[in-house]
């Protein structure tokens, strides 16, 4: 399921008692701002404005002190409700003496069918990283980027590599002969507006760049680019590199506020997936109560408390309906997450299968050679074919010129999408699959392919382009075909000299990725003996299925 709220969660050295001064002294700023009435605040519930309540409560004692605020807004039936819950929490049996911070966002909707309205960073979130010491692991967390000088590389690497951060460090870099300053106010800043309290930030100066990037091995970020590093990063090891998504200027140029929602996703994601400290796991349920009544007959008192404890009650529902809602997509996740684990190892096992049967026509091939007196080129290195590949899904698509026979009819702005959401290897994946369909579309274009494309692939022919059997289904399964709303979603558009219908059902499709609940997908469809070509009418997450 994509991200919808948003949770910040830091340390900080400052003392329990400090850090709450701090933060209650930021909220009560926060609230201003919004002209809620903040001049008598207590414990329990507390009406700050029409519509809008504050609840906290507080402890301390041998298990460590919190304290808890937590606004609920609920402007209307169609906003539904805003809650936000900030925390501050010391526990005595932490060796490294922090004080846990968090803050929670999520829009709740009051009507049926309605999906949460996705959050962004809140102002709070803004003020207490200019406040407070904010840390994560090694690192210093900012409301805003921190330049990396020649001199802070070192220290920047050992945070890249720090087994205790949490958060993703998102570094962008500077184009060759741009004011640093500059670029960092114009654009940096604006494809970051989304990120403060989800990740560290850094611009790469110019000067450290060649340094920070010989450091880093096979993990650059370089020429106007943005790379968001997650926790983990195995400097020496070249295929970690494929973890950490790097996003190009010519993204960020095209479109930039576009470029800031997408690189605040992947992070958005990891936030609300990521488990939480034990210090904040361990609080107790917040449980309201409402403030005495000091004025009014005792009918009256009690009239007061009744309507008060029923909303309560409302909202201990509501709550138990949102985290009822977040196991089934959970379990969801899981459902589809177990199902690629069982395609995966039938690819595994496919795979190499190939892996076994190629290797023994090399070793034939490499002895006949042998025997004829050719020793040298039997045993000599293969050269790789020089294979540029696109940075991002954006510049896939704008790359298609380079694949004459085949032609995208499906929806941009879902490709561009997986950017947001891609990992592993998927990119490289796509651009091999494409290679791959294109080489087999001319053959297909001159009645030459002899099969469909899951035989090409099969086949010696696709030697110079090759992509694995394994990734390639010809057909769904009878489920989808003759189930009308699945099959529809797979009725894909194509120009109408192909079908009068404008659409096709194209149920060919490679599989991208595996492992997560996105999956992507490339559905095509092979017209090479009539118009020659080969239409790509969906490259996008998984389309439903029986499993979904």
């Amino acid at each position: 399921m994509e991200p919808r709220g948003y949770r910040m969660v830091i340390s900080t050295r400052q003392d329990f008692v400090t850090a709450s001064a701090h933060a209650e002294s930021q909220l009560h700023a926060w609230l201003e701002g919004k002209r809620y009435d903040v001049t008598a605040l207590d414990e329990g519930r507390n009406e700050i404005a029409p519509h809008v309540t504050l609840d906290q409560d507080s402890s301390s004692g041998r298990h460590g002190a919190y304290t808890r605020w937590r606004m609920r807004e609920t402007p209307s039936p169609q906003i539904g409700t805003w809650q936000s819950t900030l925390v501050v929490r010391a526990d005595p049996q932490d060796d490294q003496n922090r004080t846990w911070i968090q803050v929670d966002i999520e829009n709740r909707p009051s009507l049926p069918g309605r999906f949460p309205t996705p959050a962004n960073t809140p102002g709070i979130a803004r003020l207490l990283l200019d406040a407070i010491d904010a840390r994560d692991g090694l690192a210093e967390v900012k409301a805003g980027p921190t330049f990396i000088e020649p001199e802070d590389v070192s220290e920047v690497i050992e945070e890249l590599c720090d087994t205790e951060r949490r958060l993703p460090i998102v570094i962008a870099s500077i184009p060759y002969g741009v004011n640093a300053d500059g670029w960092a106010e114009s654009t940096v800043e604006r494809a970051f507006k989304y990120l403060p309290g989800l990740a560290t930030l850094y611009v790469l100066s110019p000067e450290a760049q060649l340094g920070f990037n010989e450091a880093l091995g096979f993990h650059p970020v370089f020429g106007g680019g943005i790379r968001t590093y997650l926790p983990g990063v195995d400097p020496a090891w070249k295929p970690d590199a494929q973890r950490h998504p790097v996003m190009s200027r010519r993204t960020i140029d095209a479109h930039v506020g576009r470029a800031a929602k997408t690189l605040a996703a992947l992070p958005q994601r990891l936030a609300l997936r990521h488990p939480l400290p034990e210090a904040l796991e361990s609080l107790p349920i917040l449980r309201t109560r409402p403030r005495l009544q000091a004025h009014g007959s005792d009918l009256e008192r009690l009239t007061s408390d009744n309507a008060t404890l029923q909303v309560m009650l409302d909202e201990a529902g509501e709550t138990e309906a949102a985290q009822a809602k977040k196991i089934s997509d959970l379990n969801a996740d899981l459902d589809v997450a177990d199902l690629s684990a069982d395609q995966l190892r039938g690819e595994n096992e496919e795979l190499y299968d190939q892996f076994r049967t190629a290797q023994r026509q090399v070793r034939f091939l490499q002895n006949r050679l042998a025997e004829a007196g050719h020793h040298a080129i039997a045993y000599a290195a293969a050269d790789a074919p020089d294979i540029t590949y696109p940075e991002t899904f954006a510049d896939l698509l704008d790359r298609f010129g380079e694949l004459p026979y085949l032609r995208f009819t499906g929806k941009a702005k879902t490709t561009r999408e997986l950017d947001s959401q891609s990992v592993d290897n998927w990119l490289s994946v796509a651009w091999d699959g494409l290679l791959a369909l294109n080489h087999f579309a001319e053959a297909s274009a001159k009645n030459a392919a002899g099969g469909d494309f899951l035989s090409w692939c099969k086949g010696e022919e696709s030697r110079d382009h090759p992509f694995p059997a394994a990734k390639v289904a010809m057909r769904e399964s009878d489920t989808v075909a003759h189930n009308d709303k699945l099959r529809t979603e797979r009725m894909l558009p194509v120009p109408k000299e192909v079908d009068p219908a404008g659409t096709v059902f194209m149920q060919a499709h490679l599989k991208i990725g595996l492992g997560n609940t996105v999956a992507p997908r490339l559905h095509f469809y092979d017209d090479g003996p009539q118009t020659g070509l080969v239409y790509v009418g969906y490259l996008g997450p998984h389309l439903r299925n029986t499993r979904t």
